[in-house]
């Protein structure tokens, strides 16, 4: 399971540091990276990545819609295992896809990771909080 946030900057080499909480979940079978939604990345554990495929493979190739959803994600994928020290490297063109230049928020979300421009996630939570949608949101789980 993945929670919590983390600050980090991007080195020169495009590289981030996953959180050692991360890399532990992510163990030895790797992760991808892809674009999310939202523009921002999602970097899945190897497993978890390979249930959305099986769904995603499951849609007609004859639906425009699920072509388009195929070619989002698996044309922009790239392999994210970290290295030694911890650190993936987020090809270029996915930096320029979610406006990731100098430093990021790594994000848990339970079964996969979100990572974000700082500058980004900052404005996207205001709004979230100032719009009241955060209340909403606990009222649909009945709480």
């Amino acid at each position: 399971m993945f929670l919590g946030r983390y600050d980090r900057p991007i080195d020169p080499k495009g590289r981030i540091t996953l959180p050692a909480a991360f890399r532990e979940a992510l163990g030895d079978e790797g992760a991808v990276l892809t674009r999310g939604l939202d523009r921002c990345l999602y970097l899945f554990p190897r497993r978890q990545f390979q249930l959305w495929r099986e769904r995603i493979r499951s849609l007609p190739i004859t639906d425009q819609r699920s072509r388009a959803l195929r070619r989002h994600i698996f044309a922009e994928a790239a392999d994210a295992t970290p290295d030694g020290q911890g650190r993936i490297l987020l090809p270029g063109y996915l930096r320029e896809y979610a406006g990731l230049e100098t430093n990021v928020v790594i994000a848990g979300n339970d079964t996969y990771i979100e990572i974000w421009d700082a500058g980004r996630w900052a404005e996207m939570s205001a709004q979230f909080a100032a719009s009241g949608d955060d209340a909403a949101a606990w009222d649909t789980l009945g709480i």
